[in-house]
């Protein structure tokens, strides 16, 4: 059977930090990554980033481009659409490198409150070259940067989820061996691990080995040139069920038996515009080391 060239399966937008992506058929990617990608956020009364680590029902709600805005969709909510805020930075946050951010107004301040069951604002960011990537992380001051943690477009690879899952389910199966030897109750069925845990933009599918892209150092894929900044250290936000919401022990648990390196479990990687354009799924991704 002849190899499967590899290729952009599938694309996702977060426009609300922590919230669920929208997946899309196409995306344009600017220098400062997907157009509308992570330039909202929650925040509490002092400025702090308020995200599902701690409030996990805020991945059940979906923030859908809507214009230059977004609405705003949860379980048991109100769809509410919220314009871009017109102001300037009014509101103290505290997130690296950045010191003020717009908030988006009463609606959506206590839309977002009765999200997470406290008072929280919702606020939105101006200019993505106000904050610029961290060295740490592959970039400099002159690389703008969103909302996200550490790199504007993650990318991960159906390869390795594929062999994160195999590495999960023989652990889950351990467990089980575990508990009936001891007279416990085994664990629930083992359920293969979603890409949703991992919240990538881009995924690439066809023939590639598990963690290939591991050394990638460029992609190109439509119009789009894209080069490595960082592998990307995990969280327990990826334990979150993206359906139930209930936290478990994968896909950490593997990564710490498979991927640890430097105190940390990595799991696909952070990469930087350098020739924006559009990217549409199916898209032929070419690859290069160098």
């Amino acid at each position: 059977m002849p190899a499967t060239l590899p290729f952009v399966s599938r694309l996702t937008v977060y426009p609300v930090k922590s919230f669920a992506g929208t997946v899309l058929d196409s995306l344009e990617l600017g220098v400062a990554g997907p157009r509308g990608d992570r330039r909202w956020m929650v925040v509490d009364a002092d400025g702090d980033t308020v995200t599902a680590r701690k409030h996990p029902r805020m991945l059940s709600a979906v923030a859908t481009p809507d214009g230059p805005g977004v609405r705003l969709s949860a379980p048991g909510l109100t769809d509410l659409v919220v314009g871009v805020p017109a102001g300037p930075p009014d509101v103290p946050v505290r997130l690296s490198r950045l010191d003020t951010a717009t908030r988006a107004g009463d609606e959506a301040d206590a839309w977002c409150s009765e999200l997470v069951g406290r008072p929280v604002r919702l606020v939105h960011l101006d200019d993505p070259a106000r904050r610029g990537m961290s060295e740490k992380h592959g970039g400099s001051a002159d690389d703008p940067l969103a909302l996200v943690d550490t790199g504007p477009v993650h990318v991960t690879t159906t390869a390795s989820l594929r062999r994160l899952d195999t590495w999960a389910a023989e652990l889950h199966d351990e467990r089980v061996e575990r508990a009936l030897a001891a007279g416990q109750p085994a664990p629930e069925p083992w359920r293969p691990l979603d890409v949703r845990r991992f919240r990538p933009n881009l995924v690439v599918d066809g023939d590639l080995e598990p963690f290939a892209e591991d050394g990638w150092a460029r992609l190109v894929v439509g119009d789009v040139e894209l080069r490595f900044a960082d592998h990307c250290g995990r969280c327990v936000m990826t334990t979150i069920d993206p359906d139930t919401q209930v936290k478990g022990k994968e896909p950490l648990a593997s990564l710490a038996r498979h991927r640890r390196r430097d105190g940390e479990v990595w799991f696909g990687i952070q990469m930087v515009p350098v020739r924006p354009g559009s990217v549409t799924v199916g898209d032929r991704v070419e690859t290069s080391d160098r």
